[in-house]
Parts: structure tokens; sequence; C-alpha cells
């Protein structure tokens, strides 16, 4: 019986094959025969252990990173969740519009994306925050404290950047 890790090692090989619209024996074909389907077929199943050298040959062959292939490492159930970033956009507001601006832009695009028009407060993922970096051309701890000095991002974001 497959342990539940080869089997969620093989779940992510099967989708992402599946993502690159191939089947099992497209993957044999494009191959031109190297990967044989019952074989990839036997590792996205759980039933056949897969070294790290074919892995990393499979990888390469998908063009993905080997760590697209592996399964999320978290504990499951037991990790705390990341600390919710949230954006009072009642004090975003009073900010100097020529410092604020680009923040506000994207404030009001995830709001329309979102449909979300309270006005108050928005709540962003931790990749908001890294695209607002770029945005700014700060690193995401500056940028984060720039935001809670502002007033407008809980103080509690310091803990996302862990």
């Amino acid at each position: 019986m497959p342990s539940e890790y080869a089997r969620a090692l093989g779940s992510r090989l099967r989708a992402i094959r599946t993502q690159q619209g191939l089947s099992l024996h497209g993957v044999e074909e494009k191959s031109k025969g190297r990967w044989k389907a019952v074989v990839v077929g036997s590792y996205e199943r759980g039933d056949r252990a897969v070294t790290v050298q074919r892995l990393a040959e499979l990888a390469d062959f998908y063009a993905v990173p080997v760590s697209e292939l592996l399964p999320d490492s978290a504990p499951s159930g037991a990790a705390e969740p990341p600390p919710r970033l949230i954006i009072d956009l009642e004090k975003l507001q009073v900010v100097p519009a020529e410092r604020a601006g680009p923040l506000a832009r994207y404030a009001a695009t995830i709001q329309a994306q979102r449909g979300d028009y309270n006005g108050r407060v928005l709540s962003i993922r931790q990749d908001d925050l890294r695209t607002l970096a770029v945005i700014y051309d700060e690193t995401p701890s500056m940028l984060t404290e720039q935001l809670i000095t502002w007033g407008v991002l809980n103080p509690e974001a310091r803990r996302a950047l862990d």
C-alpha cells in the first residue's frame, strides 16, 4: 500500500502531466519511449518509488522545477495559519497620494475583482505584498514597515514575512 507521501507525490506528477495536456501514452510518445506509460502511471499512483535522479529527469522532461513535483511539506492540521494582511482603506486615504497611489490602485483592482466595496478594510495575500514591494521598489519587509508606519497595515503582518 502506498504511503501518504507517495500518493501526494503521485498526485503532483499527475497534475503536472495533465496541465501539459499529456496522457500517459502521450508522455511515452513525446519522450520517444524514454518514459514508459506504465512506469509513469505507477509513479502517479504511488505504487512505485521514484528516485531523486529519476524525479529530476522527469522534472526536466516536463520543463518544471523539481520543487513543483514535490508535495507540500507543511504538516497537515498542526500548522498555524499565516497572519491576515489587512489594509485599512480609510487610513490609506490620508496618506499623501504620491506615496499611496500605487497601493490605492492595487487595492481598487482587488476590490473590483472581488466585487468588495465595503471601503473600510481589504485583506490581501502574502503574494500581493510581494507584488506591491516590487511596485514600490522595496523589499517586502521594508514595505511592510512603511505600511505599518502609515497605519494602513496591521502590525501582525510582520509575522507574515517569517
